[in-house]
């Protein structure tokens, strides 16, 4: 499916206390908005968080403030009028009035209380008698739970506006949420032959509730509309910190026709989150566009403005990992375009519109691939340690075909089956290359190694924090002192054919109030612990710590090196071969229907700034040094957007070598093979 390159995702969930709803709305003010900010697709609203619908609706309630009856049709034909898709946006999870009218479509938890986003309990209140002078929290919302009445409500809306509109797509909000232990739920669980009172049992049935609300809508948009593209938001988050949460995700996507990666990086994780999900979600097959916002913060913020040049960036890094763009945007309750915000969009889609076509639609390449344990920390801590050493990656598909790969890096929690694992032995014996960290060649069980790591494994860490002393092997500019680990390493038993790349200290205590030492950790042993702290065996290198949890928590570049060695004794031939700054970032992509590769180099090193992570200064590098290596003969390098060819060389050994002229905060280049 071919996607919009240039969207904008705009939110209207507008208050009942407000009046004027739409009033003063004009369709040429409207398209001139989308027309200065270069937009060719802008999701618009049919029913929002407050459960007021902008149209004629039979089915839902219309905002009791509209002044102009169909808002959304109106919207709709400006759109189509000057060649602009319009996707519609259904509120699912959030829908405050419905949450009100109808208490018995509201999630709840086992006591009765309603599952609450951000909601009362944040501030201390009741959750059934808010003080009502009280501030409500940001985002602060009644979970509902699409089962019975509640879903054929939102079926029934759906079909009205199929049969009311013509259809360029639908995008259901909240949707993928957390169990529900509501009467109803519960009935409906047993009903099934599932057991509540097993947890196996609930997140089952938790995923078949979705899941079916998922199928039951694209059953209904297929037999009016089968054109239309459709998105559940919620179905592309790798990671949740609620185990519930993060259960039901297997396979929600499948029902998507495309995915949309929903990243705020100011405030949702900052600007290493998309990259890691980018490269996972390529690997289902669909086409992707990114989404992140215009707010200095995050959604629901009105007159918050992040700089130009900021969402220029964003925006580039879009296209630079093989996505479409979509920008977050509020329209203000009484119908006006921000002309300001359309600017700034436009600003940064003249720029996308000059390399889009060097990102989308392509694939990631690399012979590195980064088997995920399902452990945000682990997962993002070894991708931003990948990142930002410019060892560009693929996210390891488990199905997949391997040969095409030199080495893989396992992230550090314990995940693996027994049918993986002899996969990763399979391709060890096949002459692969392993990095293996922390738990992920355990068993679920956490009491044996799957597959060889070059040691026995002997059980959990004897205290809190460990030493690390590094060997030859592995040093290189580390220094040969004991390193503090915040997190302690697996104890091990090295078998006698693997090399011991570094050795370990154990501290005298742990820190307690009975013995402590010093205001942090107490000092290490002077002795040696009987354990390793590094080991290689042939191919295999094994960190018995989890690096990846270790970065993703402390930021400590000693660890990202240690990691860094350790690859580097497995893995000896990158593709792509670069000399950049940390916060520079490269993206290698392949556009097999035009006989190119495109290699994006991106630099804007992000700062925190109180609550929000930005980007703002893009200082110029020149002269960076490049090396790849591809199969195919190089036929042509052109700097994108600036169409100009530049000189390469091959190499002896078959690579091609060139120099980026400058990076000002992305440069793209082009290579055309025969």
């Amino acid at each position: 499916m071919k996607l919009p390159s240039r969207q904008v995702h705009l939110d209207f969930h507008t208050s009942e206390f407000i009046p004027g709803i739409g009033k003063d709305f004009d369709k040429n003010q409207f398209q001139e908005a989308l027309r200065i900010g270069n937009v060719n697709s802008i999701t618009i609203f049919a029913k929002c968080h407050h459960s007021w619908c902008y149209y004629p609706t039979k089915v839902g309630m219309p905002h009791p403030n509209l002044k102009r009856p169909d808002l959304l049709g109106e919207m709709i034909e400006a759109c189509h009028e000057i060649g602009v898709a319009a996707p519609i946006y259904i509120t699912v999870g959030w829908s405050a009035n419905d949450a009100e009218n109808h208490p018995e479509w509201c999630a709840t938890n086992p006591d009765g209380s309603y599952i609450v986003t951000g909601g009362a309990k944040a501030e201390g209140q009741s959750e059934k008698n808010p003080d009502p002078k009280a501030r409500r929290p940001i985002a602060s919302w009644k979970w509902l739970y699409p089962l019975d009445d509640y879903l054929e409500h939102i079926l029934a809306l759906t079909d009205e506006i199929c049969s009311s509109y013509p259809l360029d797509g639908i995008f259901y909000d909240i949707t993928n949420g957390p169990v529900s232990y509501s009467a109803s739920a519960i009935t409906r669980m047993r009903a099934r032959g599932y057991d509540p009172k097993q947890e196996a049992d609930i997140l089952n049935f938790n995923e078949w509730v979705w899941k079916n609300f998922m199928s039951s809508c694209r059953s209904v948009i297929e037999k009016r509309q089968p054109a239309a593209r459709v998105f559940f938001n919620g179905t592309t988050v790798m990671h949740s910190k609620s185990p519930l949460a993060r259960n039901t995700q297997a396979g929600m996507h499948e029902s998507n026709t495309h995915h949309e990666l929903e990243d705020l990086p100011t405030t949702w994780g900052g600007y290493d989150k998309f990259p890691i999900r980018s490269k996972f979600f390529h690997n289902t097959g669909k086409r992707l566009l990114a989404q992140s916002g215009k707010f200095h913060t995050m959604w629901g913020e009105f007159g918050g403005f992040k700089h130009p040049d900021a969402i220029r960036f964003e925006a580039a890094s879009m296209i630079a990992f093989g996505a479409a763009c979509s920008m977050g945007d509020q329209l203000h309750p009484n119908g006006v375009m921000d002309m300001g915000t359309y600017r700034s969009i436009g600003y940064a889609f003249e720029y996308v519109e000059q390399i889009e076509e060097y990102g989308l639609g392509g694939k990631p390449v690399s012979n590195l691939g980064l088997y995920l344990t399902q452990s945000e920390s682990d997962d993002e801590g070894t991708s931003r340690m990948l990142l930002e050493t410019h060892n560009d990656f693929i996210v390891v598909d488990p199905e997949a075909d391997w040969s095409k790969l030199d080495t893989i890096v396992l992230s550090g929690a314990a995940n693996l089956d027994e049918g993986q694992a002899r996969k990763l032995t399979d391709f060890v014996e096949q002459g692969g290359g392993l990095l293996v960290q922390g738990k992920s060649a355990l068993d679920s069980r956490e009491k044996e190694f799957l597959f060889d790591v070059g040691a026995d494994y002997l059980g959990e860490a004897n205290y809190e924090e460990d030493y690390l002393v590094i060997g030859d092997q592995l040093r290189g500019d580390i220094v040969a002192s004991p390193i503090i680990n915040y997190e302690a390493a697996l104890r091990v038993n090295a078998h006698k054919d693997s090399e011991i790349l570094a050795a370990l200290k154990e501290p005298y205590f742990n820190r307690t109030y009975e013995k402590y030492c010093s205001h942090q950790n107490t000092p290490n042993r002077l002795e040696d612990a009987p354990h390793p702290g590094a080991i290689r065996k042939n191919r295999v290198v094994f960190l018995p710590h989890r690096m990846g949890k270790l970065y993703f928590e402390r930021g400590a570049r000693v660890h990202r090196d240690i990691f860094t060695n350790a690859l580097e004794l497995v893995y000896k031939d990158p593709i792509v071969s670069i000399d950049l700054p940390s916060a520079g970032r490269i993206s290698f992509l392949k556009q097999t229907e035009f006989s190119r590769y495109v290699l994006h180099a991106l630099y804007g090193p992000p700062m925190m700034r109180g609550r929000c992570q930005i980007v703002e200064d893009f200082p110029a590098l020149r002269d960076i040094a490049v090396e790849i290596r591809v199969p195919e003969t190089t036929a042509k390098a052109q700097l994108v957007p600036q169409n100009i060819e530049i000189d390469f060389r091959e190499t002896d050994s078959g690579s091609i070598e060139f120099f980026i002229p400058e990076i000002a905060a992305h440069q793209a280049i082009a290579l055309a093979y025969q």
